[in-house]
């Protein structure tokens, strides 16, 4: 019966925010795989050409009766860019209103064409993906009625998340509230019926003094938020958590797991005393599991807070160990590089 209210809430909060019950229909986002495609991806017929200056860019939208842009960072063989359009661009109550409300530009991120953003100043594509550190794909920037960039989401997330990010912008709602307080309407996270969350052994067992632990091993620290009842966090253990490449590079740092929704005593990488629920929200996160990253100071180096899969995970992880942070402006500059040496 607690599960049956518990279920039957979620969907009434999901309604509430988004209109929509299909928000709690979306099963399939996490079934594929994170390869590159062996086929360049055909992207909607309803995206526009950017005229190379996003100015003009956005006074067509406006003339048009949108209320600002969305630009879509992505690559053409890009799977999780697939993933996106299919199972969530796709869906007609998503489309209709993303269309009603912006117009859509793609940028290539490795793409040398010339383009000047709304501040005037101009880069190439891949420059401006890098400029607003996209790192994964597929990003969007949401610009507003004046120009300014006001939310970002970096990575591929599961249809409903989307909505919410949609309405969350379009409605201005991140004028008053972040988007994990605005989500956590709609999210099940404080009602989760307690489980426990997926044991491994390479987990530092608590106290959580990620501080001492930095301090003591000098070397980088993974920190994994997640929660129980997370179909996600289950298939991140089972799959890109479980193979051997990744688990070999997984020994060369300390992991922490924590549960994003816990009271669990916390003392942060820079020395600050809370618990799992407290780091969780003064870090803004909405998604589980997400991934961080910290180097041998305690600083952040990156983080996955979106769906990821095998080959994902793997990069990231070879971009810390392979010390990539501490010669490249971002995760993108590494890639670019590490494509240059292949080629």
């Amino acid at each position: 019966m607690l599960i049956i209210m518990k279920s039957l809430l979620y969907a009434i909060l999901l309604f509430s925010l988004h209109g929509s019950v299909l928000a709690i229909t979306d099963t399939n986002y996490l079934d594929f795989d994170d390869a590159p495609l062996a086929e360049s991806l055909t992207h909607p017929d309803w995206f526009i050409k950017s005229s190379g200056d996003l100015r003009d860019d956005l006074k067509d939208a406006l003339a048009a009766g949108k209320i600002g842009l969305i630009i879509y960072f992505g690559q053409d063989r890009c799977s999780y860019c697939e993933q996106f359009i299919k199972n969530s661009l796709n869906a007609s109550d998503i489309e209709h209103y993303t269309r009603k409300n912006y117009d859509v530009i793609n940028i290539n991120i490795w793409s040398t064409l010339d383009i000047i953003d709304t501040d005037g100043k101009e880069y190439t594509e891949r420059d401006l993906s890098i400029h607003y550190d996209t790192n994964f794909t597929p990003s969007l920037i949401f610009y507003d009625r004046k120009g300014k960039p006001v939310f970002r989401l970096r990575g591929y997330y599961p249809p409903y998340k989307f909505r919410a990010a949609l309405k969350y912008v379009a409605e201005e709602f991140y004028l008053k509230e972040s988007f994990r307080d605005y989500l956590a309407r709609a999210e099940p996270g404080l009602f989760f019926v307690e489980e426990g969350l997926n044991e491994r052994e390479f987990f530092i067992e608590p106290p959580y003094d990620l501080k001492a632990i930095i301090s003591k091993n000098k070397r980088p620290l993974m920190v994994s938020f997640e929660q129980g009842d997370c179909h996600a966090c289950d298939l991140l253990h089972t799959s890109p958590l479980n193979q051997p490449d990744t688990l070999e590079q997984i020994k060369k740092m300390d992991s922490v797991q924590l549960d994003m929704w816990s009271d669990t005593p916390v003392v942060t990488p820079d020395g600050y005393t809370t618990t799992a629920k407290g780091w969780a929200k003064q870090l803004g996160l909405f998604y589980a599991p997400t991934l961080i990253f910290f180097d041998a100071d305690g600083k952040e180096i990156i983080r996955i807070d979106s769906v990821v899969k095998f080959y994902r995970l793997l990069g990231v992880l070879n971009y810390i160990n392979q010390g990539g942070y501490l010669t490249e402006q971002n995760y993108q500059s590494w890639q670019l590089k590490q494509r240059k040496i292949i080629k």
